[in-house]
């Protein structure tokens, strides 16, 4: 047996072993450890999970690989991805932690007193979510595939197996304990290799700072090769594809379900921003080692591997061709791989550099594992949003509420295995690389609950004929631009991935239109909606605020 395959595989099912027992541990018992997680996590813990829940395989797998061949456009991923985090934290998150409820449709149903506006908002749920987890699922199959040098489809299906285990067993209060553990393997896994090759390179172990001085370099060699230059803005896009891409996932991270659930898993307002706050500092030290994994792997393989003889390339390089995600040929027939002639998937770019970069089999391994944690903790809580969209805001506030607690555990359970086994049907054949599917999920989510949200908690006036409006033409004219954009239809060049700057303006309109040419809603549901803005301790009542 191979001595890396060996020691991958120890360290992954280490960390399997650790997940699954934590699962085991705290076991779901009542629908409230299931959905919140009893209500009862710390912030700097709940900031990690979110850290997990939100660094996904799009983030660990395709990030970096992202910006090393996009260059300065791919920096509208940082951007917008981070930045949405200040919109979640300071317009959104406490706000709907103080409304109390356990999912985004079941706020949505209750501030607007309407279950029609809750199954609408529920299947958005479970859409955003479906496409989102179709990249995770597709991320471990990568991950997978390499570690038993087999078709990234059976990993695909391996990954399917073990997330609908520990997803349907442990609930959300044993995924938010998973997800703690899955942050730390993830980013020290991100971190190390970074740090050597940055001491590879440059000598200094701080790559945030080392990197500039290569990507200054790496200036030269693309003027020597006559490509465009790595840092240039605008080259694989245009300005407003840049800027419509970053709102995108800047609205998108702030509608997205599944994210939003885990403040409601803390006990208060303050516990709620705390945790935004911390999820900052979690989610900010990937985010900014990014850029630099991406200037170090593409600065190797340039002075490295292109330029080298086809025949003596190294072995690394079989065992990824062999996975789908790496082509290589001799267009010109010299016998020498040009830089032109590599084709190297965004998705396996984080996954392949510790063996380009010669970093050893423990970073190798480690780096496997953490891209596993970081596509199983997204997954995981993606599972549970469609779970709980389908048995809670469907199956019981809509259905059956008279539902016993046994019977909507088990339906909640259900849910996530049908779910999971879907989606990793689909995730065989991926319709695009992992960030543009998961780019697609946050358009839907920027067209959708992101003007719902916004004004359900900012604008009382907003009623039930208004958001349901927003929420259909949203939706709409968001997936209507998706099929557009790849059919060749474009905006200003704005992309498929660009697509909920569309919806999102259509979702706002048509909601403040309808609105305030339909009836107000009551007195007492402005007076609640009013509520929300204050703090904890303080209600407001007929124009007064009170402390409690």
């Amino acid at each position: 047996m191979d001595a890396q395959f060996l020691v991958s595989m120890i360290i992954i099912l280490a960390t399997f072993a650790l997940y699954i027992g934590i699962a085991v541990y705290n076991k779901a018992t009542q629908t409230s450890d299931f959905y919140v997680a009893g209500r009862g996590v710390p912030p700097v813990f709940n900031g990690m999970a979110i850290g997990a829940d939100w660094m996904s395989a799009a983030s660990f797998i395709g990030l970096a690989g992202t910006i090393m061949l996009l260059g300065y456009d791919g920096l509208a991923y940082i951007m917008g991805w981070t930045g949405g985090y200040l919109f979640l934290t300071f317009l959104l998150a406490p706000q709907l932690r103080k409304y109390g409820r356990y999912t985004v449709p079941e706020f949505i149903g209750d501030r607007y007193n309407s279950h029609s506006a809750r199954v609408i908002a529920a299947i958005c749920t479970i859409l955003i979510s479906f496409v989102y987890s179709i990249g995770q699922l597709s991320g471990s199959g990568v991950v997978i595939g390499r570690l038993f040098e087999i078709d990234a489809k059976v990993g695909t299906m391996i990954g399917v197996v073990l997330i609908a285990f520990y997803a349907a067993f442990g609930g959300m209060k044993g995924i938010t304990w998973t997800q703690v553990a899955q942050y730390l393997v993830l980013i020290i896994a991100y971190i190390i290799p970074v740090v050597f090759m940055s001491l590879q390179i440059t000598a200094n172990p701080l790559p945030w700072l080392s990197y500039g001085s290569i990507v200054e370099k790496m200036g030269q060699l693309d003027r020597d090769l006559g490509i465009s230059e790595y840092f240039a803005p605008f080259t694989n896009g245009t300005k407003w594809q840049f800027l419509a891409l970053m709102f995108t996932l800047m609205a998108g991270t702030a509608g997205l379900p599944h994210v939003i659930v885990r403040f409601y898993t803390v006990s208060t307002m303050k516990a709620a921003r705390w945790s935004g706050a911390w999820a900052l500092l979690f989610i900010g030290l990937l985010y900014l080692t990014a850029p630099a994994y991406a200037a170090f792997s593409r600065f190797i393989l340039m002075t490295k591997i292109a330029g080298s003889e086809l025949a003596n390339l190294p072995a690394w390089t079989k065992s990824w061709v062999d996975t789908g995600k790496l082509q290589l040929a001799d267009n010109n027939e010299d016998g020498i791989l040009q830089w032109s002639e590599l084709v190297i998937s965004n998705d396996i770019v984080v996954m392949a550099t510790p063996e380009i970069a010669n970093l050893g089999m423990f970073v190798i391994g480690l780096v496997a594992a953490g891209a596993m944690a970081a596509a199983l903790s997204t997954a995981g809580g993606l599972l549970i949003s469609i779970s709980s969209s389908f048995a809670h805001d469907i199956y019981y506030r809509v259905l059956k509420p008279d539902a016993s607690e046994r019977n909507r555990l088990f339906v909640a359970r259900a849910t996530i295995i049908g779910a999971t086994v879907i989606a990793g049907l689909v995730a065989l054949n991926p319709p695009g690389v992992i960030t543009q599917i998961v780019a697609w999920a946050f358009a839907i989510a920027s067209g959708t609950f992101f003007p719902a949200l916004i004004l359900g908690v900012w604008w009382k006036r907003s009623n039930t004929p208004g958001v349901i409006s927003g929420l259909l033409i949203g939706l709409l004219v968001t997936l209507t631009y998706i099929f557009l954009a790849r059919a060749g239809f474009t905006v200003a060049g704005i992309g498929d991935t660009g697509a909920g700057v569309f919806g999102a303006a259509a979702g706002f309109l048509s909601n403040i239109v309808v609105s305030l040419f339909t009836k107000a809603p009551s007195k007492e549901l402005q007076d609640e909606v009013t509520n929300l803005r204050y703090p904890e301790q303080m209600v407001y009542k007929d124009g007064d605020v009170f402390m409690k």
